[in-house]
């Protein structure tokens, strides 16, 4: 159940150049920012590291308080007005020594899906994703030093703020963001 007892299916689906506009579309509707092709290309390289994401709902179910439906398409995928309700990117990164960084480029879910765990559930792939890999040592992302929300999300998965970065952004205000990282240890590592 998602928030308000909602009922809601959620699946992902990896990026793929056939879908790439989706994750475009949803970075339009989300972001403040416009990503270049390097992003994308970053993003189609990650791999399992990447994932839009899928809510799937009865035909007739409502969402959010406009009462917008949406429909099921070959049963684990489902789309509103053609977007994508959520997405995760990331980028791997190789660091001295060998290890690899996950670098979130970009997390983000359409404002009348937020609270149902979506975000979560995007989240908590990716860190799995990492504890699979023995060679991973971090994750981390850029937040904005006003979004509250992001840096409370974030320290829930055990994420600190390590990092002040004065003049990050150029055409958003305030212009500040904190790098967030949360250490991938051998201990997290073993089953």
């Amino acid at each position: 159940m998602g928030a308000g007892g909602r009922e809601v299916s959620i699946s992902l689906d990896g990026v793929r150049d056939k879908n790439l506009m989706q994750l475009k579309k949803l970075n339009t509707a989300l972001f403040p920012v416009r990503y270049n092709e390097k992003y994308y290309v970053d993003a189609l390289a990650s791999g399992e590291f990447t994932k839009l994401e899928i809510s799937a709902r009865n035909r007739n179910s409502k969402i959010g308080g406009n009462g917008a439906s949406f429909e099921v398409v070959q049963m684990e995928k489902a789309y509103y007005s053609d977007i994508c309700v959520g997405a995760i990117a990331c980028r791997l990164e190789k660091k001295e020594g060998g290890s690899i960084r996950v670098y979130i480029m970009t997390l983000g879910v359409l404002a009348p899906y937020r609270g149902l765990g979506l975000g979560t559930k995007l989240l908590n792939h990716v860190i799995e994703q990492c504890m699979k890999q023995q060679n991973i040592s971090e994750i981390y992302l850029h937040v904005q030093t006003n979004n509250e929300d992001a840096i409370k999300f974030y320290k829930k998965f055990g994420f600190e703020i390590t990092e002040t970065i004065h003049n990050y952004y150029t055409n958003i205000t305030p212009p500040d963001c904190y790098v967030v990282t949360k250490f991938i240890t051998q201990s997290q590592t073993k089953n």
